[in-house]
């Protein structure tokens, strides 16, 4: 059941997505003699199994079908059990770009929640990379550890209990980008200073839904010497793709028409259309960059050569 790699038949124990309409999907895992009900009747898990992933399956009843679909992070985020409010695609995608994740980087994660935006890192910095999740819930952090487990991604994701506003990370020197989804990030932002790789660029982001918090964040941030310091609102607006037909006025305009002739004057065309009001807000998105140690000390240095400069040309004057 790995999230983390691709198969191209389904086998028993293995997790599959059945997309049974549009707003209708459930994952179920695959077990001999078990059996799938729904509204167009009941499927065999025994006949799923030898099936390609994407295959139709049709009920026994004849009555309507399914597709049994490939886990992957996003249908995950769309099924997953809700334990804690989530992060979806559009937040999901801005996150993991700004905070530029690839195969290989450390991530560091807080909290985990329901393990939606944990479930798309893991996929991303795979096969090398290392995400290392800390919820503050007991519960909810041994729900997770579970699920990563189950999927397969236990190779990739550690997940600790831990509140990393009081205790921090209890990780130095390691991490290339650090995301925050907490109540008071502010107060976890001198940690995550120190468990950034200290000889490289790290990105870091906080997600908060009232600008209050963003503005005490922005605070910490700067205070602890982060740079580039941006924020971002990401907001869903959905097209809707429909035909209508458009009627050619050069062929319609004649006054004896032929049935055929009437169906070339009228042409079918697809319109998009969006919907008056935009999805509401979920959270502000503050970005900021870490600078390398090396970095900072060339500064630091520079800074005091300058002092000492300044100093020993007013001993000049002096002596003059």
């Amino acid at each position: 059941m790995s999230f983390g790699r691709w198969k191209r038949y389904i086998e028993e124990g293995d997790l599959v997505f059945v997309h049974v309409t549009r707003d209708s999907m459930v994952p179920i895992v695959i077990k001999i003699n078990d059996q799938l009900h729904n509204r167009f009747g009941y499927f065999h898990h025994n006949d799923m199994i030898g099936k390609e992933y994407g295959s139709k399956m049709v009920s026994h009843n004849y009555k309507g079908f399914v597709y049994l679909l490939h886990p992957t992070p996003e249908l995950w985020t769309l099924m997953l059990p809700h334990r804690t409010q989530i992060l979806y695609s559009a937040d999901i995608s801005f996150i993991s770009t700004y905070l530029d994740m690839k195969p290989g980087s450390r991530v560091i994660e807080s909290g985990t929640g329901s393990g939606s935006f944990s479930h798309c890192i893991a996929r991303t910095i795979a096969p090398t990379g290392k995400l290392y999740t800390f919820e503050y819930h007991a519960e909810r952090a041994a729900l997770a550890a579970k699920e990563f487990a189950d999927h397969g991604l236990s190779d990739i994701i550690t997940t600790q209990q831990r509140d990393v506003c009081k205790d921090g990370f209890g990780l130095t020197d390691v991490a290339n980008a650090v995301f925050l989804d907490l109540p008071a990030p502010w107060e976890a932002i001198g940690a995550a200073k120190a468990a950034f790789l200290q000889h490289r660029t790290g990105k870091i982001c906080t997600f908060s839904p009232c600008i209050e918090q963003v503005a005490r964040s922005v605070h910490a941030l700067n205070e602890h010497g982060f740079v580039d310091i941006t924020m971002f609102e990401c907001l869903i607006r959905n097209h809707n793709v429909s035909p209508v037909q458009k009627l050619d006025f050069g062929k319609a305009i004649t006054k004896k028409r032929t049935l055929e002739e009437t169906e070339e004057a009228v042409e079918t065309m697809l319109v998009s259309k969006t919907p008056v009001e935009t999805r509401g807000h979920t959270s502000y998105l503050t970005f900021a960059t870490f600078l390398p140690a090396i970095e900072n000390n060339v500064a630091l240095s520079e800074v005091e050569l300058q002092k000492e400069a300044e100093l020993v040309e007013e001993l000049e004057k002096e002596a003059e």
